[in-house]
């Protein structure tokens, strides 16, 4: 049986690092696109496609760049 996950002393499991709150940013991504109230609509057009088309690619982007944010400022600094 290995113990690599736990404590030995207590059998418990060591304290969570990654308790930064940076973390609700990762909220962003996740609650835009259920707001209709963004995307109900035609106009504007951008390049031809109606808003909802090109608003469901500016949600990616934001999902990316939350997560790049994150994943940066919380990554651990040893080496990497």
């Amino acid at each position: 049986m290995s113990t690599s996950h736990h404590d030995r002393r207590s059998g418990r499991p060591p304290a969570r690092s990654d308790a930064s709150p940076w973390n609700w940013l990762l909220v962003i991504p996740v609650v835009l696109p259920l707001l209709p109230f963004l995307y109900n609509a035609e106009e504007p057009r951008l390049l031809g496609f109606p808003l909802f088309y090109w608003l469901q690619l500016a949600f990616i982007v934001a999902g990316v760049t939350a997560t790049t944010i994150v994943y940066r400022v919380t990554r651990k600094r040893n080496g990497r």
